[in-house]
């Protein structure tokens, strides 16, 4: 039987490179069928009004969903 699951993956941006290493670990780790990949980033200083300089590094959310094979 084939179900479907999402697996979230949640780091900041300035860690992005990492993040898509650990992404690509785990598909290839737990041998699953990737259906989509999607993700979100949420900043953080935005409503200060300060210069674009001051802003602090951005959360990022990647959601996979995928398919396994469960006995």
């Amino acid at each position: 039987m084939v179900i479907q699951q999402v697996k979230l993956f949640k780091t900041i941006e300035s860690e992005l490179p990492e993040m898509e290493k650990t992404i690509n670990r785990w598909i290839q780790k737990n041998k699953v069928k990737v259906l989509s990949i999607t993700g979100n980033i949420a900043s953080h200083g935005a409503a200060s009004g300060g210069p674009m300089s001051s802003f602090s590094s951005s959360d990022i959310l990647v959601v996979v969903m995928y398919e396994r094979e469960v006995e």
